[in-house]
C-alpha cells in the first residue's frame, strides 16, 4: 500500500470503530485493562487534531486511548503525504519523557510499528486544557507541572547532563523525524511572512496587517535567524508542539501529550510555545467575555501563569544544573575551586538570560503563525464576531512583532506581561 509515492508497511490499514476492537482483543495487556470482550467495548473516534486518528476505547474494567498515524496530514487530506514514522518518534519521545518526568505523560501500553499505532493510558476525566481556558477555568497545578516537565526533559537530554557520545546517539535516534520538522520550518518560520497557499486569516479585517508583516524586512530577518537556530542548534530533546492543546488537565492533575514533533533542537522553542499560547489566550478572552461573564480576573490569572512558566522553569532548571550536572558541557571538575564556583554561577545566569531571549522570540513566531498561517487556535477561532476576533488577533500580532524584533528590550517576563496589558489597553 502506498500514498502518492510514500511507502507504507505491508499490512498497514487505518483502524475504525469496527476493526479496532478485534485488534485490541489480541493484545493481552490491553484486553485485560479493558475487561470483558470486544463485543462489550465502546469505541469512539475523537481526533480533532491536524494529523491523526484518535480513539477512546472503554470496557467494563477500564479504558485506553489509541492514536494511529495516517499517511497524510488529516487537516488537509491525501494531497499532503506524511510519513507514518512519526508514530515511532512519538513513542520514543514518550519513553524518554516518562524516564525524566515520571507521571507527567500518559503511559504507553502497546506500540505497533507496522500500523503506526500507539495504545496509551486513558486520561479521564481530563480535558484538553485549551478548551477549559476558553471557558475561563483555572488550573492551579498547571504552572508547577509544565515547568517540572520542561526543566526535567530539557535539562536531562542536554549536554549539561549527558556525556557527548550519549547525546550524539540520542540526536541520531531522532534525526529522521524530518517530515514533522519540515512542517514546523515552513508553517512557523517561512509561510506567514510571504504569499503562501496555506496561509489564512480573518479577512478583510486583517488584510492590512498581514500585508505589513509580509513586507517587514526586519521581521523577516529576525524570523530567519530563529529558523537557523531551529535547524542547527540541537540543545535538547524537544516536545516540538508544546501548547495548551497538548496538555490534558483536571483540577488535580496535568499531563503532556502528543510529542510526535519531537527532535533535538533549541530549548527556547518549547518554552516559547507555552508562553505564546498563554498570551494568545489572554488576548482572546476579550472575545469570550460577556456582561455576565467578564474575564478580567481570569486574564490576570493567565498572565500570572505566563510569569510563573518562565520564573519557575528558570529556578528549576538552574537547580538541576547545580545539583545534577554530569554532562561534558561545563564539567564539574573544571569549576570545583572557589573561583570556578563563582564563575559558573555567573555563567548559569548568563545562559538563562540567553535562553529567555530565545524563548520570547520563538513565542512571537508561534503567535504569528497561529493567526496568519495554516493551523489556528480555537481560543481565537471560536470568537464568533469577526471584528472582535480581528481586534484580539491584531493585539497578538503587534505584541509578537515587538517581541521578535525588539527582543533585547525585554529584560524580564514581567516586562512581557506589562507589554501585553498595555497592548490590550491600547497604550
Amino acid at each position: 500500500m502506498a500514498d502518492r509515492g510514500l511507502p507504507v508497511p505491508e499490512g498497514y490499514a487505518p483502524k475504525d470503530d469496527n476493526s479496532l476492537p478485534a485488534y485490541l482483543a489480541a493484545v493481552p495487556a490491553v484486553a485485560a485493562r479493558l475487561g470483558g470482550g470486544p463485543a462489550g467495548w465502546r469505541v469512539r473516534e475523537v481526533g480533532d487534531g491536524n494529523l491523526n486518528l484518535v480513539f477512546i476505547v472503554e470496557g467494563p474494567a477500564g479504558g485506553v486511548a489509541v492514536k494511529q498515524a495516517l499517511p497524510y496530514v488529516r487537516l488537509v487530506g491525501e494531497s499532503w503525504p506524511l510519513p507514518l514514522s512519526r508514530a515511532h518518534f512519538e513513542q520514543m519521545a514518550l519513553a524518554t519523557q516518562a524516564k525524566h518526568a515520571p507521571g507527567l505523560v500518559p503511559a504507553v501500553l502497546h506500540y505497533d510499528e507496522t500500523l503506526a499505532l500507539i495504545v496509551m493510558e486513558l486520561l479521564h476525566p481530563h480535558i484538553i486544557m485549551r478548551q477549559g481556558m476558553i471557558k475561563a477555568v483555572r488550573y492551579p497545578g498547571f504552572v508547577n507541572t509544565i515547568t517540572d516537565f520542561m526543566a526535567r526533559t530539557l535539562f536531562h537530554t542536554s549536554d549539561l547532563a549527558l556525556p557527548a557520545a550519549e547525546k550524539k546517539a540520542a540526536i541520531a535516534a531522532f534525526c529522521g523525524n524530518t517530515a514533522l520538522c519540515k512542517i514546523t520550518e515552513d508553517l512557523i518560520f517561512t509561510e506567514p511572512y510571504m504569499v503562501a497557499e496555506n496561509n489564512r486569516w480573518t479577512t478583510p479585517q486583517l488584510d492590512n496587517i498581514a500585508k505589513e508583516i509580509r513586507e517587514d524586512g526586519d521581521l523577516k530577518v529576525a524570523v530567519s535567524r530563529l529558523k537557523l537556530k531551529f535547524l542547527s542548534e540541537a540543545q535538547a530533546l524537544l516536545h516540538g508542539d508544546l501548547h495548551t492543546g497538548s496538555v490534558m488537565v483536571t483540577q488535580d492533575d496535568t499531563r503532556v501529550i502528543d510529542p510526535e514533533f519531537a527532535f533535538y533542537g533549541p530549548m527556547g522553542f518549547d518554552i516559547g510555545a507555552v508562553i505564546a499560547n498563554l498570551l494568545i489566550n489572554y488576548f482572546s478572552q476579550d472575545g469570550h467575555a460577556t456582561p455576565d461573564d467578564p474575564r478580567g480576573a481570569y486574564q490576570t490569572w493567565v498572565l500570572d501563569c505566563v510569569e510563573g512558566c518562565w520564573n519557575d522553569f528558570r529556578g528549576k532548571f538552574v537547580a538541576l544544573w547545580q545539583n545534577g550536572a554530569a554532562g561534558d558541557a561545563y564539567p564539574p571538575a573544571l569549576f570545583a575551586d572557589a573561583a570556578g564556583t563563582e564563575a559558573l554561577k555567573a555563567e548559569q545566569e548568563a545562559y538563562m538570560d540567553r535562553l529567555f531571549q530565545d524563548s520570547l522570540s520563538f513565542a512571537a513566531a508561534k503567535m504569528i503563525r497561529r493567526i496568519l498561517g495554516l493551523a489556528h487556535n480555537i481560543d481565537l477561532e471560536w470568537i464568533e464576531d469577526a471584528d472582535v476576533r480581528a481586534a484580539c488577533e491584531t493585539r497578538c500580532l503587534k505584541l509578537a512583532r515587538d517581541l521578535m524584533v525588539n527582543t533585547a528590550n525585554y529584560r524580564s517576563i514581567e516586562g512581557v506581561t506589562a507589554a501585553a496589558r498595555a497592548m490590550r489597553n491600547g497604550n
